[in-house]
């Protein structure tokens, strides 16, 4: 036991966790190790707002194009 990795989350006094990590993991239980902890595979977290679906990226990069293209265009009237 007093072998095994131990866990590399910091605590709150700015030490090391002590516990050992769980088998395959860096982390021990308490500090996500725990099966089914983190974010999911493709980290579908992020995705609950909208805003990296393909029509959100679709509209900023043409938002951004016109931008473009104005900036251009108001360089060569000075």
């Amino acid at each position: 036991m007093l072998a095994s990795p131990r866990c590399g989350a910091r605590t709150r006094s700015g030490g090391s966790c002590r516990s050992p990590a769980v088998r395959g993991k860096r982390r021990c239980r308490m500090h996500g190790g725990a099966p089914g902890s983190g974010a999911r595979t493709g980290n579908q977290n992020a995705r609950t707002h909208g805003l990296f679906t393909s029509d959100a990226i679709a509209e900023r990069n043409q938002i951004q194009a016109v931008l473009g293209d104005a900036w251009k265009w108001l360089q060569t009237m000075k």
